[in-house]
């Protein structure tokens, strides 16, 4: 019955990610984009996956499962922070950390921090074109907190609830959300299988006091006082993303890996997306890796408007009793520019 099983998962996680194929390889849909708020989720962490172009939902053991899949976290085994730093687009900063701390049971607890900051622009109108000397800001922030769980020996599944604010001047809009994520390991050549539901929740509706406005409701009478009214500002639905992934070890130490070999490591894994808000995209991604020491990395994504190629490298050593790897990712997004990912992370 358990080898029954394991096959009828299999046959249904290939087929979902077949099914991507199509739209991807023939369709020219309308485009969704500006549909949802809080674009600052669809931000990848860490740069272990922006190298290998942002596939990370059959991988497991790694902080950033936090994001890319929960049920990750809960082959972590030593407590472990991730910190991460990019320059992005348009001068705006994208800060994330993350710490898992193994329960026993084959279980895991997350805590996770996302801060998107824009900085501070002087306001500038038509009678003030050169400034006002006043200042506006924007930031975007992501608390979350995981659980993940090993079922079985080759089933996890993890959930993280999320609070998410956006901030533009003195509007604000702040909602709940949920990542909900498996990950199967078939037990056949390091094969794994994920898939990840990300940012099921409310909608986002910007709310402050630059939207309160004096109105009359009667200018014929000269003698009545206005009053305050409210602007309405419509609600927005989050990015929901479903993310369904594939890790297979290619080359490895263990008698299932196609390629024995004691120093090296090579992992393949390929990602199909299914956002609200933009067209479906699969990505392709490779990881090797030199005697636990230097990891090199590459990706490619299909049916992104911006950026194709990716790539990156790690570097992994020990201080004492604390493993640290700093990693490193490039992209290039076309004509806006190049980004740089940097990440840190250690385990003790």
């Amino acid at each position: 019955m358990k080898s029954v099983s394991l096959k009828i998962q299999l046959i249904i996680s290939t087929g979902i990610l077949l099914g991507f194929l199509k739209p991807i390889s023939f369709a020219k849909e309308t485009t969704k984009a500006g549909t949802a708020a809080a674009q600052f989720l669809k931000i990848g962490v860490g740069a272990q996956a922006q190298a290998m172009g942002g596939v990370l939902a059959g991988i497991s053991g790694t902080v950033a499962s936090l994001y890319w899949n929960p049920a990750g976290i809960a082959d972590i085994n030593q407590v472990a922070w991730l910190g991460t730093h990019t320059n992005w687009l348009a001068d705006v900063t994208h800060q994330f950390t993350g710490l898992v701390v193994p329960l026993g049971h084959h279980s895991a607890l997350g805590f996770s921090a996302t801060l998107v900051n824009m900085g501070e622009e002087e306001i500038t109108t038509i009678e003030n074109p050169q400034g006002t000397g006043l200042f506006w800001d924007a930031a975007d922030l992501a608390l979350g907190i995981a659980y993940a769980v090993q079922l079985t020996d080759r089933f996890r599944i993890g959930v993280t609830g999320k609070y998410i604010h956006q901030k533009i001047y003195h509007e604000t809009a702040a909602t709940f959300a949920l990542d909900v994520g498996t990950l199967l390991r078939t037990g056949f050549k390091g094969l794994s299988i994920g898939m990840c539901f990300s940012n099921f929740g409310g909608d986002l509706q910007l709310e402050g006091r630059d939207l309160i406005r004096a109105y009359d409701p009667n200018p014929a009478n000269s003698r009545n006082d206005d009053v305050d009214a409210r602007l309405h500002t419509e609600s927005w639905p989050l990015p929901v993303n479903f993310r369904v992934g594939i890790a297979i070890e290619l080359i490895g130490d263990t008698p299932t890996h196609f390629i024995r070999s004691k120093h090296q490591r090579v992992t393949l894994a390929i990602d199909a997306n299914h956002p609200n808000d933009a067209a479906e995209n699969i990505r392709f991604g490779l990881e090797y890796e030199i005697r636990r020491l230097i990891i090199f990395r590459s990706g490619y994504k299909f049916n992104e408007d911006l950026v194709n190629f990716t790539f990156g490298g790690g570097l992994k050593f020990n201080l004492q009793a604390t493993q640290f790897i700093i990693d490193y990712a490039l992209a290039a997004y076309g004509e806006l520019d190049y980004v740089n990912f940097v990440s840190l992370g250690c385990s003790f």
